[in-house]
């Protein structure tokens, strides 16, 4: 039987610096949410740029706006995780935003079990600066999602995971690039249920990261795995996905 009695409140988390090119579609996406149990919060890294005069025009829509400096992103997510009161977090970055208007309520509607899941994932759909629609992202969500599955990679988008905040612990500043990565995976040990909500959540904005941040990334999602993993699973999934390339070449 379906059952639809879940009200789960979301806390969505924006993290801002600088963003006045990209964040009034993500603010947007947010406040047009036909699903109104969530609270929007907004850590801004003390812009120089028109960022908090855009923040202002939708004040009355957002529950709650620090700016001021931070330690960087990853150190910024833990502010607005500490101010969260939701059931759920979501931290949608600036540029990116939902899917649809009812993403929030589709993926509510989609809980048929008794109990709120410990997580909810789902798709990704990357698209350019006119939000047009360019590709699914490349690796794609697993059926039944587990700890072990980041294993192959971050298999789900850091925007599309949704995770308890009973269960978030603080991001690991350690990372500089890849503490998103080693998050999910802490949250997954301790989830016992993670549901798939087979629904598209997020429209990504594909910037390109620099070459040098995503050896630095990558690098750092080296040490995360071989942390989770294990250095010998690590590097033998490394020599696997290195042979792959050669042989595609």
């Amino acid at each position: 039987m379906r059952n639809h009695h879940h009200t789960p409140k979301f806390s969505i988390i924006t993290v801002t610096y600088n963003a006045e090119s990209v964040l009034e579609d993500t603010l947007q996406s947010v406040i047009s949410q036909t699903y109104h149990h969530m609270e929007y919060i907004i850590i801004d890294g003390a812009s120089k740029d028109s960022t908090l005069s855009i923040i202002n025009r939708y004040k009355d829509r957002i529950t709650k706006v620090i700016s001021e400096p931070d330690k960087g992103l990853y150190d910024a997510m833990n502010k607005g995780m500490k101010q969260a009161t939701g059931d759920y977090l979501c931290f949608l970055n600036a540029g990116d935003s939902f899917h649809e208007d009812d993403t929030l309520q589709q993926i509510v509607h989609t809980i048929t079990e008794s109990e709120l899941p410990d997580v909810l994932y789902g798709e990704t759909a990357l698209v350019n600066n006119e939000r047009h629609f360019l590709r699914m992202r490349r690796l794609s969500t697993p059926e039944v999602l587990t700890w072990k599955s980041f294993k192959q990679g971050m298999l789900v988008c850091h925007q599309a995971f949704f995770a308890k905040t009973s269960l978030a612990e603080p991001y690991d500043l350690q990372y500089r690039f890849s503490a998103d990565f080693d998050w999910c995976i802490r949250v997954m040990k301790k989830a016992r249920t993670l549901h798939n909500t087979h629904l598209t959540i997020i429209d990504y904005l594909e910037e390109g990261m620099t070459t040098q941040n995503r050896k630095a990334s990558l690098k750092e999602r080296f040490r995360i795995m071989a942390r989770h993993y294990g250095m010998i699973s690590t590097v033998a999934h490394h020599a696997w996905f290195v042979l792959r390339a050669v042989m595609k070449k």
